[in-house]
């Protein structure tokens, strides 16, 4: 294998872990969601009703509705994000054909806006528009790797799968807690989990862990904090 094609080999391979990091980001983000929504909308009811039935009914209504909210929005956004990706590279395709000419120029001029020598980006342009000139610009101008474009279906899966597995931490809390302890141990099971949330996705991004944890805490806490006082407030009234 040539130095080139090791370079090609490389680079390939760390956009495909970047694309991996990516997803585990945004599965562990809707697992994040799954908890804070699930569980706020248990803590709220637990506050306007002591009814067992009413909380297994609340959660799995709202592990239901917020999957599916989940994954139709997911589809609908990555549908749209993936048809813009193939008109870009479709209009791509049609002026390297059409005018190769002013597309090697500008890919020259790309790359010594990035450094390189007028010279050397001449050549360099030259050389790529004799290979795979289609992917080079798409990736240096368009920022899409023509070989990954966004897949939809794989988008919904994921953030359905990942907010059900995220809320089925506080409706297990109810279902396993003894019924006069279920508010505290739901709030534990919630800050646990969001501490492990908190820290993966702080480590996929590596930003500092305790910030990242704190924060995801304190938002859980705020946000069961604030449904728990309405669900009070009006069982209260209606009472």
């Amino acid at each position: 294998m040539t130095l080139d094609a090791e370079s090609r080999a490389q680079s390939h391979a760390e956009g495909n872990v970047g694309d991996r990091l990516n997803w585990l980001r945004a599965a562990v983000l809707g697992a994040n969601d799954g908890i804070v929504s699930v569980a706020g909308l248990l803590i709220g009811v637990a506050g306007a009703s002591a009814s067992a039935g009413a909380l297994l009914t609340a959660g799995v209504a709202g592990i239901s509705a917020g999957a599916m909210s989940m994954a139709v929005g997911e589809y609908v956004s990555v549908s749209a994000q993936s048809d813009s990706e193939k008109a870009m590279l479709a209009l791509e395709r049609r002026e390297l054909a059409q005018i190769p000419d002013q597309e090697r120029d500008e890919m020259a001029l790309m790359l010594e806006e990035l450094g390189v020598r007028a010279e050397t980006a001449r050549r360099a342009a030259e050389e790529i528009h004799e290979n795979d000139a289609l992917s080079a610009h798409a990736q240096l101008e368009l920022n899409i790797d023509p070989e990954a474009t966004s897949n939809p279906f794989e988008a919904a899966w994921a953030s359905c799968l990942a907010f059900t597995l995220g809320g089925l931490v506080p409706m297990l809390a109810v279902l396993l807690a003894p019924h006069a302890w279920v508010v505290p141990v739901v709030v534990a099971s919630v800050v646990l989990a969001l501490m492990l949330t908190g820290a993966v996705s702080a480590t996929l991004g590596k930003a500092p862990v305790p910030r990242a944890v704190l924060r995801n805490v304190a938002g859980g806490l705020v946000a069961m904090a604030i449904t728990f006082g309405l669900g009070r407030l009006f069982g209260a009234t209606v009472g």
